[in-house]
């Protein structure tokens, strides 16, 4: 019987809870941008008792990401996909963000559409500040959800972006239109995919901010958000895996937001403040 495969792409915290509670029993490809890390995160998960190989992959390459698609085939079959990586806003250009979150997620989860096992399950990390992005015009959703994964980065009003958190919120809310519009082809292979999108998740790099020059403007969002706290890895990992279960058979082609209330008081409640700095 061929061994299953769960492959994650991205192994930060919120992609490790999630992989932690789909693949036990399975082989797991960890695929990052630093071997390094890739190496880290296998030990971590070798010491708690799980088989892992790891790979370097940058998700703005495309030679990179069909290399993992091909690596991941031959270990098995590919049951589960998890893609947590990404850049954000300040940590890199308009170019790179677009080349990275926008472009390489499209490619991902149309080259993994093409192998994904009957009963799989793709999972894709947004964020909430794709949500932030006002409703755009039909044509333009339909541009980003349809066009040729080779062609994004051409689409005129793509080009047009001069802004990093723009481009971050385009990439985002491009994401979760290629979920909707992928679904469709995963389902003839008897496969689900949805995206996730966190808001203010406790990262090494959310305490980071959350300890850095920018602390005040981080804090007075969270008091400002229903749940009044920032979210864990842990919480963003139980939902992935209901959604990649039996029991989230029937949910594929949807974008669930984990963010605390954080978008809702952003457009309706208390955080409306943010809307002129955004």
């Amino acid at each position: 019987m061929k061994k299953q495969v769960s492959v994650l792409v991205g192994t930060g915290s919120i992609g490790m809870a999630i992989i932690r509670r789909v693949s036990v029993g399975k082989h797991i490809v960890l695929a990052d941008y630093s071997l390094e890390n890739a190496k880290s995160a296998a030990m971590t998960l070798e010491n708690a008792g799980y088989e892992c190989s790891v790979i370097k992959c940058d998700l703005g390459n495309k030679d990179d990401i069909l290399a993992l698609v091909s690596y991941a085939t031959s270990q098995g079959e590919v049951k589960y996909v998890v893609s947590a990586a990404g850049v954000s806003p300040s940590q890199a250009p308009v170019h790179h963000i677009l080349q990275v979150d926008l472009y390489g997620t499209s490619v991902l989860i149309e080259e993994f559409g093409k192998v994904i096992a009957d009963g799989g399950s793709g999972v894709i990390i947004s964020s909430q500040s794709g949500h932030r992005l006002p409703a755009l015009p039909q044509e333009q959703s339909d541009a980003l959800a349809m066009t040729a994964t080779d062609e994004l980065l051409e689409l005129p009003f793509i080009k047009a972006i001069d802004d990093t958190l723009k481009a971050y919120q385009y990439s985002k809310r491009c994401n979760v239109l290629r979920v909707m519009r992928e679904a469709t082809r995963w389902g003839k292979r008897n496969a689900t995919i949805n995206s996730i999108s966190p808001g203010i998740i406790i990262t090494p790099l959310a305490n980071d901010e959350l300890h850095g020059p920018r602390k005040d403007g981080y804090l007075k969002m969270i008091e400002g958000m229903p749940a009044r706290r920032a979210g864990t890895p842990d919480e963003v990992g139980d939902l992935a895996e209901f959604l990649m279960s039996s029991r989230g058979r029937f949910i594929s082609g949807a974008d669930i937001l984990i963010d605390g209330g954080c978008t809702a008081s952003y457009w309706y409640g208390d955080l409306q403040y943010l809307k002129s700095t955004h």
